[in-house]
C-alpha cells in the first residue's frame, strides 16, 4: 500500500510511505472483521500476539485503525491523504511560533532598519509605550523610506508603519492552515501573534508567524509520516 504526500514549496515534493505486507494483511483482517481482538488478528496470521503489538501500535497511531478496550480495533475507513489532511487543520499557531522582533514607536528609521538587519527577520513589530502593538514595518516599507534624500536618522519609524487598527494578526489558539490562506490572500510575509492586554486596552505581541513557519510545519509532517 502506497500513500503519497505532496506538499507546494517552489517544486512539487512527494513523499512516499509503504506499509509491510503483514501492515497491510491486518487492515484487510480488521476491515473484513471489525471490531476484533489482537488475540484474533495475531490467531488469523499464525502468530502471537507480542508480534503483532508493534505493527498494531503503528496503524493506531498513524490512524489507519482504532482500539477500544474490551472491544477490539476498528479500520477508520481513512486514506492516508485523509488522515494526513486532518492532521494538518488540527495544527495550532502556538506550535510553530517564533519570537516576535519588535521597537518602540518613539525609535527612529535608521534605527528600525539597524534592528531588522542584526535580528535577520523581514518584518518588525512596532509597540507604543504601553508595550501594546501599534503597528507593523516590512522591508517594503523601510526600503521606501530610504529612498530619495529623506533623513532616515530623524524620521519615526510610526510614520511609515501600518497602524492599528489596518494590521491583520492572530492569536496562538487559531488553525495554521487558517494564517496560512490569510498570507496568500494578503500577499503578506508574517503576522503577529497577539493576545489581549490585562487591561483589555490593546494587543501585546507574544510572537510572530512567518511563511518559514508554515513550511517548517509540512516539512515536519512530512517527516513524521515517513518515520
Amino acid at each position: 500500500m502506497r500513500i503519497s504526500i505532496t506538499h507546494w514549496m517552489r517544486q512539487k515534493v512527494v513523499y512516499t510511505i509503504e506499509l509491510n505486507k503483514r501492515q497491510q494483511k491486518i487492515i484487510e483482517i480488521v476491515k473484513d472483521n471489525g471490531p476484533i481482538t489482537g488475540e484474533q488478528i495475531a490467531d488469523q496470521l499464525d502468530l502471537t500476539r507480542a508480534t503483532l503489538r508493534p505493527d498494531l501500535a503503528i496503524l493506531t497511531m498513524a490512524g489507519y485503525l482504532d482500539a477500544r478496550p474490551r472491544v477490539g480495533y476498528f479500520y477508520t475507513g481513512k486514506t492516508g491523504s485523509q488522515l494526513l489532511t486532518e492532521k494538518i487543520k488540527k495544527i495550532k499557531v502556538a506550535e510553530f511560533t517564533s519570537m516576535p522582533v519588535v521597537v518602540q514607536d518613539s525609535a527612529t528609521v535608521y534605527e528600525a532598519i539597524c534592528t531588522m538587519f542584526l535580528e535577520d527577520v523581514g518584518t518588525l513589530f512596532i509597540i507604543n509605550k504601553n508595550g501594546h502593538l501599534a503597528g507593523v514595518a516590512s522591508r517594503k516599507d523601510l526600503l521606501r523610506a530610504s529612498m530619495g534624500k529623506q533623513e532616515i536618522n530623524s524620521i519615526p519609524i510610526n510614520i511609515i508603519m501600518t497602524r492599528m487598527p489596518n494590521i491583520t494578526y492572530c492569536f496562538k489558539e487559531d488553525f495554521l492552515l487558517d494564517i496560512a490562506h490569510i498570507l496568500i490572500r494578503k500577499q503578506i510575509d508574517c503576522l503577529p501573534v497577539v493576545k489581549r492586554s490585562e487591561d483589555e486596552s490593546g494587543f501585546d505581541v507574544v510572537g510572530r508567524i512567518t511563511k518559514t513557519n508554515i513550511t517548517k510545519a509540512f516539512v515536519e509532517l512530512a517527516h513524521d509520516e515517513l518515520l
